[in-house]
């Protein structure tokens, strides 16, 4: 799937773009089966808001149980100071999580095939295991930050294997959201794992592990993608994307895949037990 200056590339930056890897009518069933899903939910009095911003974060138990479901998270400003919508409901929703890939066919079929299976092993995933799907709105005006860090913050394994496969269903410009990189930040003296966030039965932990700190500007570069690109990132990956204050939309569907062949931290928040057996590509 890839050829060697790709491999070379992913090892030396810590991601790869891969432009047109998705077709138009692929990205379109998927943004057409999670608008059918986003209509379809019914908060009631569950407003479960999603945020990485760990001042403001609390245990949420519809969160910390959604590792083997479907779930709507809203956008942290999705409400007004009496706690009503801002804006309709499919304007609101922050993602879609966590195991959209093994509970919906559609799903399923865009985040399974043989071209990602051989991407996966050209990336070094002898043995590679789905943990987690999401499936991204950032919505236009309210679309919130996600601060830097590393997805093997909330994906520990012994040795360090997560990789992130990250689709884009819009096209993502700096007006509404890209990714913010740190091109080779996942090696050498900055390739240090900062944060790790644990769990302990209903209740997580964001710990500090480094000061090394997190890029600035003279380090970080967009990655402005068409839609149907894929990006793919090392765990240690330094990345971020800003609040999309823009009109536009900026739709995107992401799997966290392990080796099979690593330990999986047991204090990861996201666990797996036998009802809903693991699969790889």
């Amino acid at each position: 799937m890839l050829s060697a200056a790709q491999q070379q590339q992913f090892q030396q930056d810590g991601y790869l773009v891969l432009p047109g890897f998705k077709s138009a009518q692929d990205v379109a069933a998927l943004r057409e089966r999670a608008q059918a899903i986003v209509e379809a939910f019914d908060p009631g009095e569950q407003k479960s808001i999603f945020t990485t911003d760990e001042t403001k974060r609390q245990d949420d138990s519809y969160f910390l149980g959604s590792g083997d479901k479907m779930r709507c998270f809203f956008e942290e400003k999705a409400f007004d100071a009496q706690g009503r919508l801002g804006q309709a409901k499919a304007l609101s929703i922050n993602k879609i999580g966590h195991a959209l890939h093994d509970l919906d066919p559609v799903f399923d079929a865009f985040s399974h095939g043989p071209e990602l299976a051989a991407l996966a092993r050209d990336l070094g995933l002898e043995q590679p295991q789905i943990w987690q799907s999401m499936y991204i709105f950032k919505q236009p005006g309210i679309g919130g930050e996600v601060r830097w860090h590393q997805d093997a913050t909330y994906f520990d394994t012994d040795p360090m294997s997560v990789t992130t496969f990250w689709f884009a269903l819009e096209d993502a410009t700096r007006d509404n959201g890209c990714l913010w990189v740190e091109p080779g930040g996942q090696q050498g003296a900055r390739g240090v794992l900062r944060e790790l966030f644990v769990r302990d039965g209903d209740q997580t932990e964001l710990l500090k592990l480094d000061t090394t700190p997190w890029p600035d500007d003279s380090l970080a570069v967009p990655v402005e993608v068409k839609a149907g690109t894929l990006v793919c990132f090392h765990g240690l990956l330094p990345h971020y994307s800003a609040p999309n204050l823009s009109p536009v939309s900026r739709h995107a569907y992401t799997l966290h895949v392990t080796d099979a062949r690593t330990r999986y931290s047991p204090r990861n928040w996201l666990q797996r037990d036998g009802a809903l057996p693991l699969r790889g590509f």
